[in-house]
Parts: C-alpha cells; sequence; structure tokens
C-alpha cells in the first residue's frame, strides 16, 4: 500500500513535492487554502491572510532558463525575465503536464499538524484541516511543508523609536501593491532587498521625493551582463565556484567584492555595503535614478517626529508616507515549538529540509532556503530527496552527523554572509545544489561526461548551472536533458532577437572561458613543477607533504 504523503500548500514547491511523489511511488494530497496555485506567484490585488503577497510590477530577478524545473523547459517565446503572471502562467502549464491538479484540495486550511500516538514506531501525523468552516482530521505517513516564509511581515520597532508619534502613513512592503496613491509625495523607504529597490525605483517616477533608509548598504548589480546576456546565465557556472572553493576565502571574497562593484562605485551613491560579502540586489534602474535626485539614499532612521524623519547623520526630512521593506519572519503556526524551534528565522535543519532530531524522518521543509540563484530548481531538487527518503530509497544518516554537518555549514555560511537574520537561511547556489543533489545519486559526473560527451562536458562546467544538469543521470533522468542544455542559449536569444541583422556566432564556444582554463592549467602545471623540486618531491608550501591532488580533492569535498 503507497504511503500518504500531506503536502502544505500549492506553490512552486507544493508543485514539485506533488510530481516527486508520484514518481516515487507516494500517494501526495496537497493543501492550498486559496483557489488556486502559485503561492507567492498569485498575485490579488488585495493582501490575503496567511498567504505571501506581491506588488503589480514584479518581475523575476532569475532568468526563464535558470529558473525553470529541471525536466520542463520554459516556452521559447518567454521572455528572458518574466512578468509575475508569466510564472504563474508557467505553473499552470508544469500542473497541467504532469496531471498534479489532481492531488490539490483547494480552499482547505491545514490548522494543526501533531504527531500520531505511535509515531515512535510508525513517523505518522495527524493533520487537521479546515474547509468550509468543518473541520477534521486525517492521518499520513509523512508531510511536506511548503507553505513560504513571506507570510508575517517583520517590523523591528524597538529599531524606530517614536514611530507611534508618526502622523503620516506607514505600510509594510508586504502590503505595497500599486503607486498610484503616492503620487506627488514625499515617501522614505526603508531597507536595501530587492523589494526595497524595486518599490523605490516604481515610486521615483510619481512621487514628490523618494528617500531609501539603509542601515547596512547593498551591492547593486544589472540583469544584463556581458554582451546583452542575462547575468545569472554569465556567473553561476561551475567552473567559477570550483575556482572560489580551491582560493582562501579572503582572496575568494575580495574578488567576489570585485565583481560586485565593478559596475560602479557604491561609494559614490551612498550603497557601500558595511559587510563586504553581503549579497547584492537586483536592479537595473537604482543607480540612474539616484543620479537623477528622484532617489536619496540615506543612513538608518534614529527618530520620527509628527511629520518627518531623523536619520543618523543629524538630517530631517518632512515626509508622508513610510514603506517598511524590512523582510519577513518564518513561522509555522500549525506545528509545535518541539518539532521545529524558530530563533530569528534560524532554524536546525539538516541541509535546511530535514529536521535533526526528529525520530521518524517523515516530516521535511521546501524552500526555506535562500540562495544566490534559483528557487524553483532549488526546492524540485528538496522535493526529489525529501521523497526518495519517504520512500526508502534514501537514507538519511546519524543524529551526530547531521548535527556536525550543521555545526560546520553553520560557520562556514557566517564567514560568508554574516550573523544578521536576513543572512541565516543564504547559501551559495550551486554548493547547494551539489550538497543535495549527491544525497540521491543525481550529481553530475564531470570526469564521466568529459570522457564520453565533450561538447555537453563544455557547456556543464563552463556554461551556466542551468537546472537541466540534474536530470542527466541518476533517479529521475531524463532523455531530454542533454538537448535542453545544449539548446539553452537559443531559448534565451529567440524573444529578444525580433529583428535580426546577422547571425550570432556559436555561444557555447566562450573565448574568454578558453583562456580562464587555459590560464587556469598553465598555473597548475607550474605550482606541481615547482613542488616536485621540493624535498622529496614534497610541496614546500604544505605542512604535511600532500600532494596536490589530495589538496584538490579536500578542496571540492570541503567547499568554504
Amino acid at each position: 500500500m503507497s504511503k500518504r504523503v500531506a503536502i502544505i500548500g500549492a506553490g512552486c514547491s507544493g508543485l514539485s513535492a506533488i510530481k516527486c511523489c508520484v514518481e516515487e511511488g507516494l500517494k501526495p494530497t496537497c493543501f492550498e487554502q486559496s483557489d488556486g496555485i502559485g503561492g507567492l506567484w498569485r498575485f490579488t490585488e488585495t493582501v490575503e491572510e496567511d498567504r505571501a503577497s506581491i506588488y503589480k510590477s514584479v518581475f523575476t530577478n532569475t532568468s526563464k532558463e535558470m529558473m525553470c524545473y529541471s525536466d520542463f523547459p520554459m516556452p521559447e517565446d518567454f521572455p528572458v525575465y518574466l512578468h509575475h503572471s508569466k510564472i504563474l502562467e508557467y505553473l499552470h502549464l508544469y500542473a497541467e503536464h504532469f496531471n498534479l491538479l489532481q492531488y490539490i484540495q483547494f480552499q482547505t486550511k491545514v490548522c494543526n499538524v501533531k504527531q500520531h500516538q505511535d509515531f515512535a514506531t510508525t513517523g505518522k501525523w495527524n493533520i487537521e484541516k479546515e474547509n468550509g468552516g468543518k473541520r477534521g482530521v486525517d492521518v499520513f505517513d509523512a508531510v511536506i511543508v511548503c507553505n513560504g516564509h513571506y507570510n508575517d511581515p517583520y517590523l523591528p520597532s524597538d529599531c524606530f523609536p517614536g514611530l507611534e508619534n508618526f502622523k503620516g502613513s506607514h505600510i509594510h512592503s508586504r502590503f505595497y501593491k500599486t503607486s498610484d496613491e503616492y503620487r506627488g509625495k514625499t515617501v522614505v523607504v526603508v531597507g536595501t532587498g530587492n523589494s526595497a529597490g524595486d518599490i523605490s525605483v516604481e515610486l521615483s517616477h510619481i512621487a514628490k521625493q523618494v528617500y531609501l533608509s539603509t542601515r547596512h548598504g547593498s551591492w547593486v548589480v544589472s540583469r544584463i551582463s556581458r554582451g546583452g546576456f542575462p547575468i545569472d546565465m554569465t556567473m553561476s557556472r561551475r567552473y567559477t565556484m570550483w575556482i572560489k572553493n580551491l582560493l582562501p576565502r579572503m582572496l575568494a571574497a575580495k574578488i567576489n567584492e570585485k565583481i560586485m562593484s565593478s559596475w560602479f562605485h557604491h561609494s559614490n551613491f551612498g550603497l557601500e555595503p558595511k559587510f563586504r560579502l553581503k549579497h547584492p540586489i537586483v536592479n537595473d534602474y537604482l543607480p540612474s535614478q539616484i543620479l537623477q535626485g528622484s532617489i536619496v539614499v540615506k543612513p538608518k532612521i534614529t527618530s520620527f517626529s509628527d511629520t518627518s524623519v531623523i536619520f543618523e547623520d543629524g538630517s530631517v526630512a518632512d515626509v508622508d508616507e513610510i514603506i517598511f521593506a524590512t523582510g519577513y519572519s518564518t513561522m509555522y503556526p500549525f506545528l509545535d515549538d518541539d518539532i521545529i524551534k524558530l530563533n530569528n528565522n534560524d532554524v536546525s535543519l539538516y541541509k535546511y529540509v530535514f529536521p535533526i532530531y526528529l525520530e521518524k524522518p517523515t516530516l521535511a521543509f521546501l524552500g526555506l532556503v535562500q540562495p544566490l540563484g534559483p528557487i524553483m530548481p532549488t526546492v524540485e531538487l528538496q522535493a526529489r530527496w525529501a521523497t526518495r527518503v519517504f520512500s526508502g530509497a534514501a537514507q538519511l544518516p546519524s543524529v551526530k552527523k547531521m548535527e556536525n554537518y550543521c555545526l560546520k555549514s553553520k560557520d562556514i555560511k557566517n564567514k560568508w554572509f554574516g550573523l544578521g537574520r536576513t543572512q541565516v537561511l543564504q547559501t551559495h547556489y550551486i554548493d547547494y545544489i551539489n550538497d543535495v543533489s549527491k544525497e540521491i545519486g543525481v550529481h553530475p559526473n564531470m570526469i564521466f561526461i568529459f570522457l564520453t560527451d565533450p561538447r555537453l562536458a563544455w557547456q556543464v562546467f563552463f556554461g551556466p548551472c542551468t537546472p537541466y544538469q540534474l536530470r542527466l543521470n541518476g533517479p529521475g533522468k531524463w532523455s531530454g536533458a542533454r538537448k535542453a542544455i545544449l539548446t539553452q542559449w537559443e531559448r534565451t536569444i529567440k524573444p529578444t532577437r525580433t529583428r535580426v541583422l546577422h547571425e550570432c556566432p556559436e555561444s557555447w564556444i566562450n573565448i574568454r572561458s578558453v583562456l580562464v582554463i587555459g590560464s587556469l592549467l598553465a598555473a597548475i602545471w607550474l605550482l606541481r613543477a615547482r613542488c616536485n623540486a621540493g624535498p622529496s618531491g614534497h610541496c614546500p608550501w604544505t605542512t604535511n607533504g600532500a600532494s596536490w591532488t589530495k589538496i584538490f580533492s579536500m578542496a571540492r569535498t570541503n567547499p568554504m
């Protein structure tokens, strides 16, 4: 008899969880409290309780080839960066293609998730749900939580003394929909995340003046990279991450800082971050609006009066409206604290998916991670792993090993991203998918690919790390993965080449990549030559006489 799996939420995480359950022979039931799929990407004119909310002008920060599911490329005529309506259209195409809607119970809210009385032996869960005012309890063998973490707005009132005295209007960005009501007004936007950048730019075209208040600053990058290609497709590549993991952390950090500041001098715009490794925001228009004076960057707010705000530098601004783009708090009101404990967004989950201390591994969380890259293929990979654990095809390590992993990875992560509440869920995208893909045997075997299919190997290692790479081998292998990888640039270029004057050269032949790999091989050859000249053929720079081969192996298996 198939195991029953309850899935909470029918957004991009929940849909992939349904599909993976079916593929693993499990019986999924998805509970969605609204009347449609899409989760975050399902725009509504008003804010709905317990649901993520987006503004009307939202476009993606990741390109379509990077953010699609690994065995379902987006239509080639879709734009490179997508309006939220296009993402919702894609999710509907995905659900229809894999016949997922039949497993969803709409307008059904999960009120409580509790361990069954014999959980210690069976790992089962009692799910209390409500539909049309009627409540009921059902028993499931496993649970996948997919309700996201953009529901509970975070407003640190202790950081804004005197806010209660302010006579103007103030809202959290969760409640922002359009700029219409801000025409001719002076507005302060607090924060420097992607939402703060987007809202500031949108308001700057209609408001009298926009102030962008930031405590820590932020790197700002454009969606457009060299040659006009999407920045995530030019930067998110396996060879660049491999080099980063080989370099000393401080050197890798310095290179990262150089890349982040290559567009413009952030200090001249008041945006230079205090923490140098802070993740960037993606915004094509913020620098130009600052140059025009439509947006003025200010330090943090120290206090409020009836009609004005006082900034840390002593300056005062009379304002009409304040929008707090200060992020969200992670919460799961249907789960007891003894199941998952939240500490300022920080949770103890093995690789952001499994609670460490449960007696049975029958509870998984999808999407409780912020990779520096696309979220949809990330949650899909998490779903593939979780469902294989539920079905018994994959096993988790011992509690001790999971504890050690969490401590080690947290230390590495803190050195890269800092200790702030918005940084605790962040991770490097390629490092993370490498980590999880090895759990279920779908990590690309680079040596085998190089020996059997050099053209494909070139794209996998030196090209963009698109999701199709996770379907080349192992469980869930997709026969169309190779073709999808080799044609990814064609789908990227097609929607913009609406006036063709000449043919583009083969995009997979990247001269810069050739130069990089050539230089890298030459450097390795010179270092090996010097090492062989040392005493007994050992490298004079290592303390234990380890060979370079061993060092490289250690670097790959122990990323920074």
